[in-house]
């Protein structure tokens, strides 16, 4: 995905959504309209009851998943069917330790990859206890992600870079998940030093809601964008009325993808930075 949109001089707009959120017909219908609306690549979010690395617009959609009886078999059958009917289409999952922990890592981890899973980032596992689970994702063809905070000391930040496949989950924040106004900080160094480790591509995520916040994203030298309350937002205020959703997650998706795509005029648009010599997989 990563040469493909490179080649065309796009970054990546990667829609996050909760799997079965309100229930899973709905949850079937919002992937559908992300998917007409351009999304590049998904993150599909597990529902889960103690979500700590999430704000409430996220917490709210894995409490109504679950309130409606969502459970993992059945976000295997919804990951299975856009899998089948998107073959070439990245599918990264965000998952807590606890779920993976309770089901067995390796059980996990080859359901994860028969459902057709590329990528699976814990959201609240530290590196540094992270082999056991490494070893367990790889073992299945599955790529671990870990999250590079803008903190991060250089022997931690070197060891994400080193233990990161597919791509760098980046934030330039502290906290949880939510939408921004504004992106809150200049995250060009921290991408820089990304760059000088040889990490995997970044894509930022934490705030991102709007399509200049996309721009600004890239000008740091993201090679994507990930949003995640500003889609769920939109499936929570429009689950009773699955023609408006899907319009407007549609339309929603279509904006964001649009601001990753080059300017038409050549002297307009926000100016990009060299692209930097991130880990692209050749395969």
């Amino acid at each position: 995905m990563f040469h493909r949109l490179a080649e065309r001089g796009e970054g990546a707009f990667i829609p996050f959504l909760m799997l079965g959120d309100p229930e899973p017909a709905t949850c079937r219908l919002a992937l559908d309209a992300v998917l007409r609306g351009g999304a590049d690549a998904l993150e599909l979010g597990l529902p889960f009851s103690d979500p700590v690395a999430d704000g409430p617009v996220i917490q709210a959609a894995a409490i109504r998943a679950l309130g409606a009886g969502v459970r993992l078999a059945d976000c295997w059958a919804i990951v299975a069917e856009t899998r089948r009917s998107h073959p070439d289409l990245p599918l990264g999952l965000l998952t807590y330790a606890n779920l993976v922990v309770h089901r067995g890592m390796d059980v996990f981890y080859g359901e994860a990859a028969a459902a057709g899973v590329d990528s699976v980032l814990v959201a609240d596992l530290p590196v540094a206890a992270a082999d056991a689970f490494r070893a367990a994702a790889e073992r299945h063809g599955i790529a671990p992600v870990f999250i590079a905070p803008p903190n991060a000391e250089p022997a931690r930040l070197a060891a994400i870079a080193g233990a990161t496949r597919g791509y760098t989950y980046v934030v330039t924040r502290a906290g949880v998940t939510g939408a921004d106004e504004t992106l809150s900080r200049d995250g060009s160094a921290l991408l820089d030093r990304l760059a000088a480790l040889g990490a995997a591509p970044p894509v930022l995520g934490f705030g991102i809601a709007h399509p200049a916040q996309v721009r600004q994203g890239l000008a740091m030298g993201a090679r994507g964008v990930i949003s995640g309350s500003a889609v769920v937002q939109r499936i929570a205020e429009h689950r009773h009325d699955p023609a408006a959703l899907h319009q407007y997650l549609r339309r929603f998706v279509a904006g964001m993808k649009a601001a990753t795509c080059p300017p038409p005029d050549p002297g307009g648009g926000m100016p990009v930075r060299p692209g930097h010599p991130f880990l692209v997989p050749e395969s």
